[in-house]
């Protein structure tokens, strides 16, 4: 995770319940409930205990997180984090001794700055001809 510009951190010993928004990057050490929106990265520390829905650029989750995660980047679990919860990200790092309980979701980039085109949907196999 790149530690460049400001770090917002909630400490050990803080509760918020609501919407937490940095310009920045955020740290959380203490517990959060509700969402988190952040132009820069989200680490969670292996104290923290998280509960909500998250949008930033990275995530590394080192503690305790429930909610779902939406990233443009990189989400990591490290070894002894828990999520129980969907990932959306590019890359997905999952660290032996880390938890993961959910579905994630790889999203790819649209070549050249093109939309990506609608998935396709598979064809039916022909019917075998009946021979008499």
């Amino acid at each position: 995770m790149a530690e460049s510009g400001e770090v917002t951190i909630v400490g050990q010993g803080a509760k918020l319940e609501g919407t937490v928004v940095s310009a920045g990057s955020l740290r959380i050490d203490g517990q959060v409930k509700g969402q988190i929106n952040a132009d820069g990265d989200v680490m969670l520390s292996p104290q923290s205990q998280v509960e909500a829905d998250i949008r930033a650029q990275n995530v590394a989750v080192a503690g305790r997180f429930k909610g779902s995660i939406v990233v443009k980047g990189r989400a990591e679990i490290s070894s002894g984090g828990r999520v129980d919860g969907n990932i959306t990200s590019k890359t997905l790092v999952v660290e032996e001794g880390a938890l993961f309980q959910g579905q994630s979701i790889m999203d790819q980039p649209a070549p050249s700055g093109q939309p990506a085109p609608p998935p396709q949907k598979a064809e039916a196999p022909p019917e075998p001809e009946k021979v008499p």
